[in-house]
């Protein structure tokens, strides 16, 4: 099975509803908007529930026995992503956007270094791969932007997002939250070429982390798993609005 030809098969019986556009993208960015930001932050362990994260973004009612910067990463991330949307019709991704990202989602864990890249070398556990040292974080994030705005269109639309969150997550620019700001650039990314958000759930955190590691030396398994992901939002939104699962024309 051709992961691509599946994911254009469905994003194009998707497209016939309309759903980047009026009341349509509404729901959709509601609908995601306590599922990516409980999933993404209990990747970082963060141990709110998904229906702790809910209550907290929806009726302001904090959570009992948990620390209060899982309040404030939630709280974060939720306005990281509501600006997310607010890039859905630019197709591109600049420096001031990031920065911004950072900033939502960290100011209220640790207001000097929100939106601002890190000024102390770090080491990620787990990974036997360095870091970018200090002193080349910018170099490297310029020339981030410049592969954004130059090699965007030679790469499948999910393909490209793959290569974007693997690139910067390798950066790592920021002290704390880079997990977070890489996934929600990706799925930028995606809902700009008009693909529906890749959500990695908790239970796939170890196989996330290790096609992570391996892209280091191969990315075409991160690249896949990210294919995965979306194609798997794609059959939870076809299902939701009663759209027909496509056949191939091979009939897989």
């Amino acid at each position: 099975m051709d992961l691509y030809r599946v994911l254009d098969l469905y994003k194009v019986a998707i497209d016939e509803h309309r759903l980047f556009e009026g009341e349509m993208l509404t729901q959709l960015r509601n609908y995601y908007r306590i599922g990516l930001t409980w999933s993404s932050n209990a990747l970082e362990g963060n141990t709110l529930t998904e229906s702790e994260t809910k209550v907290l973004l929806e009726d302001g009612l904090t959570v009992g026995g948990k620390p209060l910067r899982y309040t404030f990463e939630a709280i974060g991330h939720a306005q990281a992503y509501d600006f997310m949307f607010t890039l859905l019709n630019n197709r591109t991704i600049t420096e001031k956007d990031v920065l911004m990202m950072h900033q939502l989602f960290y100011a209220s864990i640790e207001k000097e270094y929100a939106g601002k890249y890190r000024d102390m070398d770090v080491f990620v556990t787990g990974s036997q791969y360095p870091m970018v040292e200090t002193k080349h974080i910018q170099a490297e994030m310029d020339g981030l932007f410049q592969w954004i705005r130059n090699e965007r269109n030679q790469f499948h639309p999910v393909t490209f997002a793959a290569q974007l969150h693997k690139r910067f997550i390798f950066i790592h620019p920021f002290k704390d939250g880079n997990g977070r700001i890489a996934r929600l650039l990706m799925n930028t990314a995606l809902i700009q070429d008009g693909y529906l958000l890749a959500i990695i759930p908790p239970v796939l955190r170890h196989e996330y982390i290790e096609l992570l590691e391996r892209a280091h030396r191969d990315d075409q398994s991160f690249e896949r798993f990210v294919a995965e992901r979306v194609i798997e939002s794609e059959k939870e939104i076809m299902r939701l609005l009663h759209i027909p699962i496509p056949k191939l024309d091979n009939g897989n």
